[in-house]
């Protein structure tokens, strides 16, 4: 196959998405930060992650972003838990959204697991309130 994953028609729905969930400002700050090192992992959560799963129409992006942020709070993926809430700005995921997802987290991957995610949710509203006070 000589095509390269950027000029896949998934590469291209992928980007669009990303670009949709996460915002202009994310996405560039990923795309200069990219290194000869990480472009083909750029390339791969752009087109797999974003292009395939995320495009897909059986769930919306606000049922996509709970499921997301409950899932990563379960795994403890601190950082991505903290840029999937602040995604919620994006994809119609509320507060009350979280914090139910949250609780789902309690009970099913540990009530530690929760804290710690409510904890860093906590955070990024604050921040995204700052922001928007501004």
């Amino acid at each position: 196959m000589n095509e390269t994953a950027s000029s896949s028609e998934r590469y291209r729905q992928g980007m669009t998405t990303r670009r949709a969930v996460l915002g202009d400002a994310h996405v560039d700050r990923a795309a200069a930060s990219a290194t000869e090192f990480d472009h083909p992992f750029q390339e791969l959560i752009t087109e797999a992650a974003w292009g395939h799963v995320w495009s897909r129409p059986g769930l919306t992006k606000r049922e996509r972003s709970i499921v997301t942020i409950a899932l990563l709070a379960a795994l403890g993926q601190d950082d991505e838990v903290a840029m999937h809430v602040r995604a919620t700005a994006n994809t119609g995921a509320s507060r009350e959204d979280i914090c139910e997802a949250l609780l789902h987290v309690a009970i099913y991957a540990g009530v530690p697991a929760a804290n710690h995610a409510i904890k860093i949710a906590k955070q990024a509203f604050e921040q995204m309130d700052a922001e928007q006070a501004a």
